[in-house]
């Protein structure tokens, strides 16, 4: 019953008070209405896309030399990539010098805070955020609903091309590195073939397997030679009356054929000497050979990737020019002004009302 009581007797006071209540109430409605026909109206202009792969920049993606499927559409840290250049302070500049902000929005350029004020206009009317598809969305506000437009196409455009800027400044410091490992490389290798011509003069090795072929067979034929000849002598000398001018021929050749036996000895030991040097030394050549040839297919690869062109966002939608206003909302204002009027009257008619009610000689008497 008490809480019947009192809910009566809260009704009962704001029904005493109906007329102030709803006359404030219209009267600030009414103003609020007529205020609002002074604001000024803002359009906003949209556009939508997507963070594309960085994948679309890599050499593999340009000449079809990855075994792995390409993505066209880039992961989250590319989203954020993307967000993070919509929001930086390079992009803010380009557009504040692009459409001369300070004039435009009135802000003194030439105040200690200037660049500080024409940031804090900027960020109440642009605006990017991800969406539930993860899209990115880009919108700006202006009281010029084609000034809105054009910023934010220009300002999705500068992303792309920052973005760009950056993939392509990575490119060129790996197209550095491989410049310099590339002359690493070369002159190891002229290092190398001097090593081997030096190595080859030294010990005379020039063709390895059909040298030692040809040193084989020259051994093996004098050899036999020397042979046979020791046979000729002996058979010579077991005659009871021998040719010495034969005896002499044949004596000559056997010393020719011990001396040509000595000097292919000698030939051979110093082939054998170089011959494995000079493998090792080809063998490290030729791989050396090979690896420089990959690096500078590698490094026209990246070379042919940072002279092209390739997107770093997919754009869905570009900003059209708006039809309809996006602020003020007047019906909006006006009736939530009617409405927290009426409120604070309502409570204000409660409070004065429950003010009256009170015994306050009683109050002060106790």
């Amino acid at each position: 019953m008490d809480q019947k009581d009192s809910l009566l007797g809260v009704v009962g006071s704001v029904y005493k008070w109906r007329k102030q209540i709803i006359g404030f109430s219209f009267g600030i409605a009414v103003i609020m209405a007529v205020c609002s026909l002074f604001l000024p109206d803002y359009f906003k202009s949209v556009t939508i896309f997507y963070a594309a792969s960085p994948d679309l920049a890599s050499p593999e993606a340009l000449f079809g030399k990855s075994n792995e499927s390409m993505d066209y559409y880039g992961e989250d840290e590319d989203v954020d990539r993307i967000m993070t250049i919509a929001k930086s302070n390079e992009l803010k500049d380009f557009l504040i010098a692009k459409y001369n902000l300070y004039e435009h929005y009135e802000i003194d350029s030439t105040h200690i805070k200037a660049k500080f004020k024409i940031y804090e206009r900027l960020e109440k009317l642009y605006e990017v955020e991800k969406t539930k598809y993860d899209a990115i969305e880009l919108s700006f506000e202006d009281k010029d609903k084609d000034l809105a437009t054009n910023m934010a196409n220009d300002a999705r455009l500068k992303i792309d091309e920052i973005g760009q800027r950056l993939i392509k400044q990575s490119q060129a410091q790996m197209l550095k590195t491989y410049e310099e490992n590339i002359r690493i490389k070369v002159d190891e290798l002229n290092i190398l073939n001097d090593s081997i011509r030096f190595v080859r003069q030294e010990y005379g090795v020039y063709n390895p397997v059909t040298q030692s072929e040809q040193l084989s067979t020259f051994t093996a034929k004098a050899n036999s030679s020397l042979q046979r000849d020791k046979a000729k002598l002996s058979a010579y000398n077991k005659m009871s009356n021998p040719n010495s001018d034969s005896l002499l021929v044949i004596k000559a050749r056997i010393t020719g054929a011990q001396e040509e036996l000595k000097q292919l000895a000698y030939i051979t030991s110093e082939f054998n000497k170089g011959m494995a040097t000079v493998e090792v030394l080809a063998e490290i050549q030729e791989e050396s050979s090979k690896q420089l040839g990959e690096d500078k297919e590698r490094y026209k690869q990246i070379q042919s990737a940072y002279s092209s062109q390739f997107p770093t966002i997919h754009t869905v939608e570009a900003a059209e020019t708006p039809v309809v206003k996006s602020r003020p909302k007047r019906s909006i204002l006006v009736v939530l002004a009617g409405a927290l009027s009426f409120f604070f009257l309502a409570v204000g008619a409660i409070l004065i009302e429950a003010y009256r009610e009170v015994d306050w000689k009683e109050v002060l008497n106790q």
